[in-house]
């Protein structure tokens, strides 16, 4: 790839630069995914914690930064790219390198919240940054090169996080990521160039602030539900206010000259299928990335690296496969693939499941790479698919949508996993320890679903065989659950974009 991106005419070393830049913010996003959740288990044993709090540790980025994305692309048309994008790295170094000084898991938790947001910002700064100065097919190949190093940080994030949990401590999980925003920003300073949109009205905010609110309350409630009950008057409340936000950001953009987001768009049936296709990662890759390391420290008893090195086998296909689909998509059309991709992901799934309960071993490294494989397909081809469904002057928001979807998914995804796993080993518990404190067990299921089979012992001890037990057949729903809904989605890929192409001639709006 390197060769053909020199190739090119019409590029400076200073744009070579930038890609640089933008590659290394691109990275912080998966070690911010997966670092945490490789060195839960230190942070619990070293500050405590119950077991939401630990929860947010993982779910607090990724909610703000899900939720802020969108606005924050906006931003970056109204005050500047690189502003934005010097912003948002300045405020994720800064917040990131006091976590490790936190001294409680509350005010992580806090830290996390405040993480997220810098990362939206730095992230939709870089992306909007490589738009303006890369043009013309070679733009396809940069952002290709961006999802890449995407799927490195993903390869490799807990194998990395793993080995500085046992040379330096749970800390420099979160220093070094640090150190690589330092080095990003840097490179942004001195390669990019400001710009913004001439023809911008400035930031719709009521139109920003619903949907980030809605998003935001929406994940939120289903976190909450484990701990609180379905019935709860604060989940109830909280899943009812979002939907109004919803609603009301709805009727906003139907009345502003320049919305943040043009529904008209949606009236496509392969645009839909393509924000469809942008949200499957996150439920049928991205949760294993979350919960599988809590699975092998804590149940399996491997250590950080060697859960890393377990976790390899799902993220390293990501490193060939988007290339193989590629050059695949010269007989196949990119939504045919992108469906037998999330069909074989379903297989995986199903093959996991079967496993699971013999422990990390020789034979879960199959199943994992069969799941990687195939979310690698459509990894490859998402991207230009998003641009290939809408007229060429809509491509830019476009985009921006489809990025909103991928990132936003990954947070209610990982909200929706955990509290089915909580949920249903709550329902185990509570089915068969009926003389106990209900309030105790519902601690042990939200303990045991974290992997913290430990403390869940503690909590009620006596029942260390029926809480893996419990773990176990939960843990093998949740696989059968998502390898379902992978299969619908893969019918539903199939119907609304079998006939497309990426980075074919762009088609007139439906």
């Amino acid at each position: 790839m390197t060769q053909a991106l020199t190739a090119t005419s019409g590029t400076t070393g200073r744009d070579w630069l930038q890609l640089l830049a933008a590659c290394l913010t691109g990275i912080l996003i998966p070690l911010c995914f997966t670092g945490p959740a490789v060195v839960l288990p230190s942070i619990s044993q070293e500050l405590g914690g119950t077991a939401v709090q630990l929860n947010w540790v993982v779910n607090g980025y990724i909610l703000t930064y899900g939720s802020a994305m969108m606005a924050a692309g906006s931003l970056t048309d109204t005050y500047g790219r690189k502003r934005v994008w010097l912003v948002g790295l300045a405020l994720f170094v800064l917040i990131t390198f006091s976590i490790p000084l936190a001294p409680t898991v509350g005010w992580i938790d806090g830290l996390r919240l405040a993480q997220g947001l810098g990362g939206a910002a730095a992230f939709a700064g870089a992306m909007s940054s490589l738009a303006q100065t890369f043009h013309g097919p070679i733009r396809t190949r940069v952002f290709s090169l961006l999802g890449t190093t995407f799927g490195i940080g993903l390869a490799f994030g807990p194998l990395a996080a793993g080995l500085l949990v046992e040379v330096a401590g749970w800390r420099w999980v979160f220093l070094a990521t640090a150190l690589i925003g330092v080095a990003g920003f840097l490179l942004v300073w001195v390669s990019a160039t400001e710009s913004r949109d001439p023809d911008s009205t400035g930031l719709d905010w009521p139109g920003a602030l619903s949907f980030t609110a809605a998003l935001s309350l929406f994940t939120y409630g289903i976190l909450l539900a484990p701990e609180e009950g379905w019935r709860s008057a604060s989940v109830l409340g909280t899943l009812l206010a979002s939907v109004v936000l919803f609603i009301a950001f709805v009727r906003l953009e139907r009345r502003v000259a320049r919305p943040m987001l043009d529904l008209s768009l949606f009236a496509s049936g392969r645009f839909v299928g393509v924000q469809v296709l942008a949200a499957s990662p996150a439920f049928f890759f991205v949760t294993l990335i979350v919960m599988l390391p809590g699975r092998f420290i804590g149940i399996d008893g491997l250590s950080a690296l060697e859960a890393g090195q377990m976790m390899i086998a799902l993220a390293a296909p990501l490193l060939v496969v988007p290339f193989l689909a590629a050059w695949l998509s010269r007989w196949f059309t990119s939504g045919m693939l992108s469906g037998v991709g999330l069909l074989l992901v379903a297989a995986g799934l199903v093959w996991m499941g079967q496993v699971l309960s013999g422990g990390a071993g020789p034979a879960l490294v199959a199943p994992l790479a069969l799941i990687g494989a195939g979310i690698g397909l459509p990894w490859g081809l998402m991207d230009g698919m998003a641009v290939s469904v809408v007229e060429t002057e809509r491509a830019g928001m476009a985009t921006g949508i489809f990025n909103c979807v991928r990132v936003s998914a990954d947070g209610i995804a990982i909200a929706v996993a955990g509290a089915m796993l909580a949920f249903l080993v709550q329902g185990g518990l509570l089915g068969t320890l009926v003389a106990a404190d209900p309030a105790v067990v519902i601690e042990a299921a939200n303990r045991a679903a974290l992997g913290d089979l430990a403390h869940a012992s503690a909590l009620v001890s006596g029942e260390r065989a029926l809480l893996l037990a419990t773990y176990d057949r939960a843990l093998r729903w949740v696989s059968y659950i998502l390898a379902g809904s992978s299969a619908l989605t893969a019918l539903l890929v199939f119907a609304l974009l079998g006939r497309s192409r990426a980075h074919e001639e762009v088609v007139p709006a439906a």
